[in-house]
């Protein structure tokens, strides 16, 4: 991973075998992130994409390996208990363009290079456990 700010933006370059969950999670502690918004493109080996069942209240999960394009990574950054919180969702299709799937991403191994954009936000949101939504929604913190 590589990265340069650019004013409020941290402009990162992920490399081969580059996890995107970890590679945030490091970028965060580094640079001391707190809120920010993120958006991404690239192409990924494999990628483990959650959907959540509102009705169970369940994440199911699939793992996809193979040669796959980033439409869109999109999400947030905030804090939970005091560490690094990542939302993202991201649409990945395969090389033959008959299948796409969509999804809350857990894990993505870059499989060339992905080109990720973490927009930081001045403030701070938190997050807490809804048992009635049976997800860690936005709390937000008073900061006086």
């Amino acid at each position: 991973m590589e990265y340069r700010k650019c004013g409020t933006t941290y402009v990162v370059r992920l490399d081969v075998e580059d996890e995107i969950v970890e590679s945030l999670q490091r970028l965060c502690e580094d640079e001391k992130i707190d809120l920010a918004q993120i958006s991404g493109i690239g192409a990924l080996k494999q990628a483990e994409i959650g959907v959540f069942d509102t009705t169970t209240k369940q994440y199911h999960s699939n793992t996809y390996t193979g040669v796959y394009e980033i439409g869109n990574l999109t999400g947030n950054i905030s804090t939970m208990n005091g560490v690094p919180y990542f939302h993202l969702h991201i649409t990945i299709g395969n090389i033959n363009h008959h299948e796409c799937y969509s999804g809350h991403l857990n894990k993505g191994v870059v499989g060339a290079t992905a080109e990720l954009f973490v927009n930081v936000i001045d403030g701070k949101i938190d997050r807490e456990f809804s048992p009635e939504v049976g997800l860690n929604i936005i709390r937000f913190v008073d900061e006086n």
